[in-house]
């Protein structure tokens, strides 16, 4: 079976109609019994063929996109155990992007056409008009992370700085070795910028977080497209709540999504927050939706997670985190002024 053939056997699991007032496990399209994921015993028997191969061999399988979705998520659990090769704190993977004059948003005419489109999965007009009106926006030349910044890198910042947001998803605070390569998530977008300063400082060069303009342009590419790899979504390209993982997975697993400039996870594993906070788009109004009430001010996450369904998923989905919502896991990616 070839990687798409196996795509096409993946059933979404998202139920019609859901509620955002839903406990957790029905956000996420789950019963309410005990459920194992839809693919570990997959992705065990991969393991077992993989556990002598050597690392480079390991990546190789993560990045040949004719492997299945199977055979790279195993080679990405073995990397996070033997030492992923990917993964160099001062050293990230960064991909330079060349400025210009691009278009960002979304026409105002169309907002009832993408509602039409996504109502079945919880979402509401006020939403998509966030993403209101289209604009022209001018970028800079800039680098921008291939991989979200993981465990690994988080956890060399930890230890050099003593900073003192410890991820709450590392249970007990233990750094979880078996998700070293992993993206980080779980914590405050303060923790991102002091992450970004931290490795500005050690390598002398000027990182930052992406602005969500850059990283709506990388999303969506030159022919500014709804997902990374097109305007159709599918399940399998991406580890969304469809794809029933139910948990973040190696970084760089689904090459298929990777965005027309060669970035990975941008339509799913875990939300990125940017530089930015929450603000209308030029000539836009301020939308008063319940992020909002919370906190005026909050900050931009993009790119949706394994805890939520493809509407987060879309390239110009503008979000961030909710404090009385038990499933939002926010991570980054890094840019770098050149």
């Amino acid at each position: 079976m070839n990687a798409l053939e196996d795509i096409e056997t993946i059933e979404p699991i998202f139920n019609e109609g859901i509620s955002h007032a839903w406990p957790a496990r029905k956000l996420m399209g789950l019963p309410d019994r005990f459920t194992y994921s839809l693919h570990e015993e997959k992705i065990q028997k991969e393991i077992k063929e993989l556990r002598l191969e050597k690392p480079q061999q390991l990546i190789n399988a993560i990045d040949d996109k004719s492997s299945t979705i199977f055979v790279r998520l195993a080679a990405g659990r073995l990397l996070a155990l033997i030492g992923d090769p990917r993964i160099v704190p001062l050293n990230p993977i960064m991909i330079e992007i060349n400025g210009g004059k691009v278009t960002l948003g979304l026409d105002s005419e169309n907002i009832l056409k993408e509602y039409k489109k996504l109502k079945k999965l919880g979402v509401v007009p006020l939403w998509i008009q966030k993403e209101c009106p289209k604009y022209i926006v001018k970028l800079e030349s800039f680098r921008i992370s291939k991989y979200l910044i993981t465990n690994t890198e988080y956890a060399t910042f930890l230890s050099e700085t003593g900073h003192d947001d410890i991820p709450s998803s590392w249970q007990f605070g233990r750094f979880p070795i078996e998700k070293s390569n992993h993206p980080v998530y779980t914590i405050k977008p303060e923790s991102a910028d002091a992450y970004t300063a931290w490795l500005s400082i050690k390598t002398g060069k000027r990182f930052r977080l992406p602005s969500e303009a850059e990283w709506e342009y990388v999303a969506s590419g030159l022919n500014y497209t709804q997902y990374p790899w097109g305007d159709d979504f599918k399940v399998g390209l991406s580890n969304t709540a469809e794809f029933g993982l139910l948990d973040t997975s190696p970084v760089g697993c689904f090459p298929m999504s990777n965005s027309y400039f060669g970035c990975s996870d941008m339509a799913g594993n875990v939300e990125e927050y940017v530089s930015d906070s929450y603000h209308p788009y030029p000539n836009g109004k301020i939308v008063e939706d319940d992020l909002f009430n919370k906190n005026p001010e909050y900050r931009i996450a993009r790119g949706g997670s394994f805890t939520r369904f493809h509407d987060l998923a879309r390239t110009r989905r503008r979000h961030g985190w909710n404090p009385d919502s038990p499933i939002y896991v926010m991570g980054f990616r890094i840019a770098e002024d050149i």
